[in-house]
């Protein structure tokens, strides 16, 4: 069985998907960009603002669940300018986890005017 997770301060979905599914003890999110929730405005024009902006997105997607960064066990990370970004949005990356880092896949994507999308697997302990 799965459960629709809707985030209270998130960016409402466009498009026929789910911003995240509760699965028995995983939490699956969507890809999510750096996009203002409250704005609706992409934030910044850079990685880093991107990157923050993303990881506070997914984090309320978290959240509505009762999870944490620490809680997630592997991200899957679009890069639009791979070679040139990804020292910059690995070090914000970086600052949301401890060690041990959940196991990520990074690409080079073709994103239509963003620079970063990343989506989540969480696990809840129980």
């Amino acid at each position: 069985m799965k459960k629709e997770l809707k985030a209270v301060n998130g960016p409402a979905p466009k498009g026929s998907y789910s911003p995240g599914l509760v699965v028995g003890d995983f939490v699956f999110t969507s890809g999510a960009s750096g996009v203002d929730p409250q704005t609706g405005e992409l934030v910044g024009d850079d990685v880093v603002s991107q990157t923050h902006q993303v990881m506070r997105n997914l984090g309320t997607i978290l959240a509505a669940h009762g999870l944490g960064y620490d809680d997630v066990v592997k991200a899957t990370v679009h890069l639009q300018h791979l070679k040139r970004d990804f020292d910059a949005y690995d070090a914000v990356y970086k600052s949301y986890f401890t060690k041990p880092y959940p196991v990520r896949t990074t690409v080079g994507s073709d994103l239509l005017d963003i620079l970063v999308e990343i989506d989540f697997v969480a696990h809840k302990s129980t």
